[in-house]
Formats: structure tokens, sequence, C-alpha cells
């Protein structure tokens, strides 16, 4: 594969949603490409980082002088991604400010889509039973007044995904069929060259450039502060200590070793690896490597933290590995997470056998697409509905919310209008 740059220029994304574009607001950040990608794999897909960032200045400043030590001048301003592996955003300010026009304010209104009528007598009574339930949560106050729903627009170049409040644009996101998920993704690498002035070992996973793995992304790190920690009980098997020197000791040149992408290559810069495995599920974050367990800060609760620490001494997690609930697991009931545990101890073995199989370089996990992560990460409780016009992707989502909340499948519609979803 090659790093040459794509020298394609930033296009304004426009999407007017049903409500119009008029909405007055604060401006919002304006969001690079790469940023929001790694947001979706760490603060979308995980809430908050897992790993403590203490040496995060110190890892960028050995980043930019690899990037002299191939003979690149770095010039302290933003270079162009030399890959299209990033997901292309626009948020509800960039698209207001490429269309000025405005249209008054109308009442929401979900997108109207040809509702599949219910199949025997089982399918009917779901379908009551579920529309009951819905008119008691808006009746007690449950549900927030604001309507959420996802619309998901698949097409043989590109996927998007467009998150609405009240038939106004909120977020858009877009992928490339081209585009290659690499942010996220684990390889099994080889150890090409140790550079000890930085700290820094060059790793190839098959690309062009050689990935960068700092000393520090190495060594075992802790959680980061915005996880508590929750101390299981029972034995803990005692790890060797490892420290900086012995990095090269323990990793001289040749050596295989597995790493995950935590951001992709950038002008002459190759992507950025650790060792420090995360792999995301709806509810939990699976640590593969760390024994350690925490909860996400921003589930405030006092009453429901005491909850979910005492369903983390319950499950059962294997030896040496270790979770972090997410903010989706909030008020999720204990065999949502089994269910989201066994799925993760799965996908790990199928990615063990990968490792173990597979000649060094080799990718062996995928980060998952943009509907897959969609699914994961943005089908929280208060959307009511992801609309998807496309058979294949709805299906395919239809079998993963079932894997993990039967019920929230019925939330997923097949749009089928002659009118295209995005309009």
């Amino acid at each position: 594969m090659s790093n040459n740059p794509l020298g394609r220029k930033k296009s304004i994304l426009r999407f007017r949603p049903r409500g119009g574009l008029g909405r007055k607001g604060p401006k919002p950040i304006e969001t690079s490409p790469g940023e929001f990608r790694e947001r979706v794999i760490s603060e979308q897909a995980l809430q908050n980082e897992v790993f403590e960032s203490r040496h995060r200045e110190e890892i960028e400043q050995a980043e930019a002088k690899a990037a002299q030590l191939v003979g690149v001048q770095a010039e302290g301003k933003e270079l162009s991604p030399t890959r299209g592996d990033e997901t292309t955003t626009a948020s509800l300010g960039e698209a207001r400010a490429c269309d000025s026009i405005k249209e008054p304010e109308k009442p929401y209104e979900p997108v109207k889509i040809q509702e599949e009528l219910p199949k025997g007598l089982v399918e009917k009574i779901k379908m009551v039973a579920g529309s009951l339930i819905d008119k008691v949560q808006n009746l007690i106050g449950t549900r927030p007044r604001v309507h959420k729903e996802i619309i998901v627009n698949v097409q043989p170049l590109e996927t998007r995904v467009a998150l609405l409040e009240d038939g106004r644009l909120e977020e858009l996101a877009i992928e490339r069929a081209t585009d290659e998920r690499l942010v996220g993704s684990i390889y099994k690498g080889v150890v090409r060259n140790l550079e000890d002035s930085i700290k820094a070992a060059f790793v190839d996973i098959g690309f062009e450039k050689n990935a960068f793995l700092h000393y520090w992304d190495i060594i075992p790190a802790n959680l980061d502060s915005s996880v508590e920690i929750v101390e299981r009980e029972g034995p803990k098997r005692e790890k060797p200590k490892i420290t900086i020197k012995d990095i090269p000791r323990l990793y001289p040149v040749g050596t295989e070793i597995v790493v995950q992408v935590v951001k992709g290559p950038i002008g002459t810069k190759g992507p950025r690896v650790t060792t420090n495995l995360v792999i995301p599920g709806r509810y939990l974050v699976l640590l593969p490597n760390s024994d350690q367990c925490g909860i996400s800060r921003k589930i405030e609760d006092p009453q429901e933290r005491k909850r979910l620490k005492k369903i983390i001494q319950e499950l059962n997690i294997p030896e040496g590995m270790g979770i972090i609930v997410r903010t989706a697991g909030e008020g999720k009931q204990k065999r949502y997470f089994v269910r989201d545990l066994a799925m993760l101890i799965e996908l790990w073995r199928r990615i063990q056998e990968q490792i173990r199989e597979k000649p060094a370089p080799f990718c062996v996990f995928h980060e998952p697409d943009l509907v897959e992560r969609t699914v994961r990460d943005f089908l929280t409780d208060d959307i009511e509905r992801v609309v998807v016009d496309d058979a294949n992707a709805y299906q395919r989502m239809v079998e993963l919310v079932s894997q993990i909340s039967p019920r929230s499948a019925q939330k997923i519609k097949l749009y089928n209008e002659p009118e295209p979803v995005f309009v």
C-alpha cells in the first residue's frame, strides 16, 4: 500500500434536513476529518480516553523528530492526510456557513416511510406492546423532548450517516468506499528499527511508511482519570514491571509485535500505534492486555455507579483482561453486559487465531465500517429511529442490534420511498 498524498481538496458538504438550517446557536468548533475519526474511535466508542495521557507531549515531540529523521523538516502547520482512511464530517455550523437560505420554523416531522405490516399474531402483539411502552414513557417523562433520529444513506461510492434533532442536522459523517479504516485496526507487525534518542520503535505493519511506536506506548499504561477504577475481588496475577530501559532488550529489531493504530499517517509521518489494545463493544470496552476495570465518569449518579460496580464484580472476566463500562451502559441490566462481554471475548479469540496463524505484517482486526459503528456508537436509548435506505445495510443493522438488544432492533426502519432520503 502506498502513502502518497491524495491531493483531494476539502469540499463543502451540503445537507438540508427537514425543518431547515436556520436555527441560531453558538458557532461550533471546526473539526478536521482526522480529529473526528479519532473521536469516533475514542470519544464516541469509549466515551473518553481509556489510558492515561501524561506522556502525550513527549510522544508528540518524538513523533515530530521522527519525521526529521527521514529528512523532512516539521513546520508546525497541519498537513493533509496521506490516505483516504479518515471519515469526512460536517457539523451543523459548517452547513449553516455554506447555506445562507433560512426557512421558517416548522414543527418536527419524522422522515416518512411506509411501515411494514406485522405478520402473524406474535408480531402484532409485539408492535402494540412497543407502541404502548412508548406512550407510557412519553407520559411519565422518561424520554427527552428532543426527537432524535439517524438517517443512513448507502450508495456505491460512499455511505452517509446524519444525526437529526427535531428534524435538523446536528452531525454528518461520510465514509467513501475507497477509504481504508485504519484508526482502531489491529496489526501483527515487525520491529524494523529502534531509535533510543527519541525512545521510539518503527514497526512494519504493511505500509510504505513504518508505524511510529513510542516506548511509553509499549509499557502497560494505567487507566485515564476520566475512568473510575474498580478493584475486582480475588487474587491478581503478578506481572513483571517494564521500564523504558527494558524496551530495546525485550523488543529487538526483528521482533513480532501486536499493535493498534491510534493515529493515521499524516504527511511524511507513518501511522502511530500502541500495544495497549482496546476493543469497544456496545456497553463495554474490552482491555485484552490489561486486568484493570473501571466505569466512565460521565455516569454521574452515585447509586448507578454503585450498581455497576457490583455488576463488574459479578461478570466472568477472563484472567489478565479488564473492562470499562461505557456511558451507554447506564441503567442497563446485567444481562446486557453479559451478552456484550461474551461477544467481545469471542471477537478477541478470533483475533488471537489470526495472530497465531498469519505471518507479519498482517491486519488481524479491521475497524468496523460506518454502518456498524453507527450501531455500536450512536444508537443510544434517546435515538427514536434509524432510517436506512439500503436493504442489505438494513438487514445487517437489524442482525447487529438484535445481538445486543432485540427490542432496539424495532427502531431500524427500511426506507424504500421513491424520493431520496437525503433531499
